[in-house]
């Protein structure tokens, strides 16, 4: 007789898993990280995630009160990055769903400028495309980078994304609109970026 025995996975609607690899363990941003997120989002080239006043704790409250309201309704999720050696958020990467079955999704990201050239970003973003790809079920993921941002640039490069074009005066910084890259990573190209990001049985 044969017996089949099912591990329950908790859906990530439900409950966003942690994601851990060699140099950055992913977790949900928490009431307890707004201080270093006011932080981290106060910077001149950091990335928005929507929201106007990400320089005020009231902003970055709001913004940590709708990550989790929108992956309870599977409109996006959201992991705040950290390292071995901090409990601290050192980024924070975010990924919306941009039709009804989250078949492709826009990611936003922004790393401290300390962590940059770390390999922070490069491991956080393959788990977090290992994760949308295999358990949420996304096909394709893009995003847009400034023009001028020539690390971010490179790094997406590297990571075998796409450049699909350039977006002319797209995005308003500074009291200026400025031109952006639009990139894609698809998931039949992914092939040895997968990171197994599947829960792990002891």
């Amino acid at each position: 007789m044969t017996i089949n025995i099912a591990i329950a996975v908790p859906n990530w609607r439900t409950e966003l898993p942690n994601l851990t690899a060699r140099l950055v363990v992913l977790r949900e941003p928490i009431a307890q990280d707004l201080g270093a997120l006011v932080d981290l989002l106060s910077g001149p080239d950091a990335t928005r995630f929507g929201i106007e006043d990400v320089d005020t704790e009231v902003g970055v409250q709001r913004l940590i009160e709708r990550a989790v309201r929108e992956r309870t309704t599977g409109q996006s999720f959201t992991y705040a990055m950290t390292t071995g050696t901090s409990r601290a958020p050192v980024g924070l990467i975010q990924v919306r769903r941009l039709d009804p079955a989250f078949e492709v999704g826009e990611w936003e990201c922004t790393v401290a400028p300390a962590s940059r050239g770390t390999g922070v970003f490069v491991e956080a973003v393959r788990l977090v495309g290992s994760f949308a790809f295999d358990s949420v079920g996304a096909r394709r993921l893009e995003t847009r980078v400034l023009l001028q941002n020539g690390r971010a640039n490179t790094a997406l490069r590297k990571l075998g994304a796409v450049q699909e074009g350039i977006l002319r005066r797209s995005v308003r910084r500074h009291g200026e609109y400025v031109d952006q890259v639009l990139w894609s990573l698809l998931k039949e190209d992914w092939g040895e970026r997968w990171i197994s990001t599947a829960p792990r049985v002891h």
